[in-house]
């Protein structure tokens, strides 16, 4: 009886996930920033049409080199896959990669050891490079990379921009987080970047696919080093790109949260 009444009103006691809630010191600005990653998806078809290229990107850190010590048992009638239990490390690998928004393909993917300042600004110069003339809209989240001297003089340079950008932590542009995010944001720009809330990666469409990656290779894989790892997350992207890639249908366009 009580497992008719689970089933009729759609619960799962058995099943439960980790949840951050999104910490806000003010909802008004989080809701704007919320309503202005939602637009900026949303307007992702038509833009590319344009010439507008929009882009969610984001590293996945950590990605384990893990070989099982005895091959997998496939499944039979009546009984599972059977995974070995006991694995070997070999190290961990890097992944930054960027989500085309209209097209639902991940494109230049990087895969090395770490995600510094300049591993990020390299994978941002090579994603522009496969389409010089476009405008960009990268979509991401707020780490201290993300808003980095680098990445502003990167943007200056591709824009044109002959100001004087002034010197980090003391003047201009680059004194400080705040004033390389305004100019990081500014729409006026041919390079632009729409962060998002912090605490609320559900709103990075890259994410989704990192869920995809882990589920189609990596939970269940064996990789007997690094570089077996590296190949075959960018084997999987390839394929994944031509057999798989669509765009995720974003419904959710923000909501007010009240205080």
């Amino acid at each position: 009886m009580q497992g008719a009444f689970l089933k009729d009103a759609d619960l799962k006691p058995h099943l439960s996930r980790y949840w951050l809630n999104a910490k806000y010191d003010d909802p008004q600005t989080f809701n704007e920033q919320v309503t202005r990653v939602c637009d900026v998806y949303a307007m992702a078809p038509t833009a590319r049409e344009q010439g507008i290229r929009v882009v969610s990107t984001d590293e996945m850190t950590g990605i384990q080199a893990l070989e099982r010590i005895r091959p997998t048992l496939p499944m039979e009638p009546g009984k599972p896959e059977r995974r070995e239990f006991e694995y070997e490390r070999h190290g961990t690998q890097t992944l930054i990669a960027t989500f085309d928004v209209a097209t639902g393909e991940v494109i230049t993917p990087t895969v090395g050891q770490t995600r510094t300042e300049e591993d990020f600004i390299e994978h941002i110069k090579g994603t522009v490079e496969i389409d010089p003339q476009a405008r960009w809209i990268f979509v991401m989240d707020q780490l201290n990379t993300h808003k980095s001297e680098a990445l502003v003089r990167f943007v200056a340079e591709q824009c044109g921009l002959d100001d004087d950008l002034g010197i980090k932590g003391k003047s201009g542009v680059l004194q400080s987080m705040e004033t390389r995010t305004a100019f990081l944001q500014s729409p006026t720009h041919r390079i632009r970047f729409v962060y998002t809330p912090k605490h609320a990666s559900w709103l990075n469409q890259v994410e989704i696919w990192f869920s995809i990656l882990v589920r189609k290779l990596l939970r269940r894989a064996s990789f007997k080093s690094k570089e077996e790892l590296r190949h075959r997350i960018l084997a999987f992207i390839d394929y994944f790109n031509k057999t798989m890639a669509k765009p995720f249908k974003w419904t959710y366009a923000g909501r007010p949260l009240s205080c």
